[in-house]
């Protein structure tokens, strides 16, 4: 899970990069100061279009694969956690208040 974890981190600073890289005007890498466009403006513009959405789909998929591992992870122990032995073991307060009524005295029902 930690290799997922820091494959995920990875993948969102590429994702960060490709995003930072790519001009709104379509311009990209392809403007480049040498003034050489090697892939040209729309070429360049469709690779880092492409890369955007894959980096996207992976980190998708991580994510998912991570909540997964996680949910199962916990229950194939076959116990609960001990956050939910220590919760089922407090007593519980009551729903409409803290404190409860004196009980009545006794009183005498016998007739006199």
């Amino acid at each position: 899970m930690l290799f997922l974890i820091i494959l995920l981190i990875i993948v969102c600073v590429a994702l960060g990069l490709f995003v930072l890289i790519q001009n709104p005007k379509g311009g990209g890498l392809a403007t480049g100061g040498s003034g050489s466009n090697m892939f040209g403006v729309q070429r360049t513009g469709d690779v880092l279009e492409k890369g955007t959405w894959v980096l996207l789909a992976l980190i998708v998929v991580i994510t998912l694969s991570i909540t997964t591992i996680a949910k199962t992870g916990g229950q194939s122990t076959g116990g609960a956690s001990k956050i939910q032995e220590h919760l089922d073991k407090t007593p519980s307060a009551s729903p409409i208040g803290s404190r409860m009524a004196p009980a009545p005295a006794a009183t005498d029902t016998t007739k006199k």
